[in-house]
């Protein structure tokens, strides 16, 4: 799979260093589109912490990823589902830990979850 990071650099507002205004993907034979994943522990607990939440849906993330023989790596679109503004800054370091840095399309959204204790949702496009 190649990756190439689209950011016009004029006519446009910039870039932060976590965001790109797109990502191109060529080369690929599989694309998998990962359903909204909240915080939810295999028990069925729920966190009660936004921090912890979003470890969960990153870890949650990664075993749905390795189900399919992918890993972080292959994400190339993030959607996040807040259920408060004042979350924007943990949701994006927790996004940004979990892709080890790497910048892919990214959109967050402020919402009602279905659920009260749900505090996050997010869901990812993933090719290999």
């Amino acid at each position: 799979m190649k990756q190439r990071i689209i950011n016009p650099s004029d006519g446009i507002f910039a870039t932060t260093p976590d965001y790109v205004h797109a990502l191109e993907v060529s080369s690929t034979t599989r694309q998998l589109f990962v359903s909204g994943t909240v915080g939810v522990a295999a028990d069925g607990s729920v966190p009660g912490t936004l921090e912890a939440q979003l470890d969960l849906v990153w870890a949650n993330i990664a075993r749905i990823l390795r189900e399919a023989d992918m890993t972080v790596a292959n994400i190339v679109r993030v959607t996040s589902y807040l259920t408060d503004r004042a979350q924007i800054e943990a949701n994006q370091d927790a996004r940004v830990r979990a892709l080890a840095g790497r910048v892919v399309p990214t959109t967050a959204i402020v919402v009602q979850t279905l659920f009260d204790e749900w505090l996050v949702e997010v869901e990812v496009v993933a090719m290999a």
